[in-house]
């Protein structure tokens, strides 16, 4: 079902029923079928009531488990920073915050805005956070 695209998603149908046994047992199923362009490819998905029941309880324990956010990454957007790097046009400048990536690993997450162009009329550039100290 993960293959899908979402053109064949939204053109997609469920079948809900119930099937009745000669014991008095009770089976419920959700059919859903997901038709392709391509005929070979089309996919049928049967699930009985249980199987759904345990997919949503586990889904439901992973999303209660997962609620811990990791702090931010790095100073906070709008925050003035020195910049440390040694090679840089704006070394020893202040500059201001633009966007910190928040990807561990990142190389140079730092976005920060200057006021003053350097030669090729660039106001931005990326810092690591080793090379940029907070005003």
């Amino acid at each position: 079902m993960a293959f899908c695209s979402i053109a064949s998603a939204a053109s997609g149908f469920v079948v809900k029923s119930n099937i009745n046994t000669f014991e008095t047992i009770t089976i419920k199923s959700n059919i859903t079928m997901f038709p392709s362009k391509n005929t070979r490819c089309s996919r049928l998905v049967v699930q009985t009531a249980e199987e759904a029941a345990a997919t949503q309880a586990a889904g439901a324990t992973s999303i209660n488990e997962d609620n811990s956010i990791p702090p931010p990454i790095g100073p906070k957007r709008g925050t003035k920073v020195r910049i440390l790097r040694k090679e840089s046009y704006w070394c020893n400048s202040v500059g201001s915050v633009v966007t910190v990536d928040q990807d561990p690993n990142a190389r140079y997450p730092v976005v920060v805005r200057f006021n003053k162009l350097n030669y090729a009329n660039v106001s931005t550039n990326n810092y690591g956070l080793d090379e940029i100290e907070v005003v």
